[in-house]
């Protein structure tokens, strides 16, 4: 997960939400933060590489999923690490609303 994804959902997200580690990728220094239930964030300073193998050995064989902005994708699919991907698109349109003929 990118920092800037924790950051806006820390302050509201309830108690063990993603039920799994989760490991940010930030350069801020952080002790890990222990939710009530089996969520812990863990907070990576040394890169992709070393967020991946460690969501590698927590999910024990199963799938991991990336969540976050455009940079922190981009990073994993530079990578060539990514086997699948869904875009969740959200429309937003500005001003008077059109009718297509």
């Amino acid at each position: 997960m990118g920092k800037r994804m924790f950051e806006e959902g820390e302050a509201s997200w309830s108690n063990d939400l993603y039920k799994a580690d989760v490991y940010v990728l930030t350069h801020e220094k952080r002790e890990p933060w222990v939710q009530e239930g089996t969520t812990t964030f863990y907070f990576i300073n040394d890169g992709i590489e070393s967020a991946l193998e460690k969501a590698k050995q927590s999910a024990k064989g199963k799938d991991i999923r990336i969540q976050g902005g455009a940079n922190t994708i981009q990073q994993f699919l530079n990578a060539g690490v990514v086997d699948e991907f869904f875009i969740h698109i959200a429309p937003v349109f500005f001003g008077k609303w059109y009718p297509t003929i």
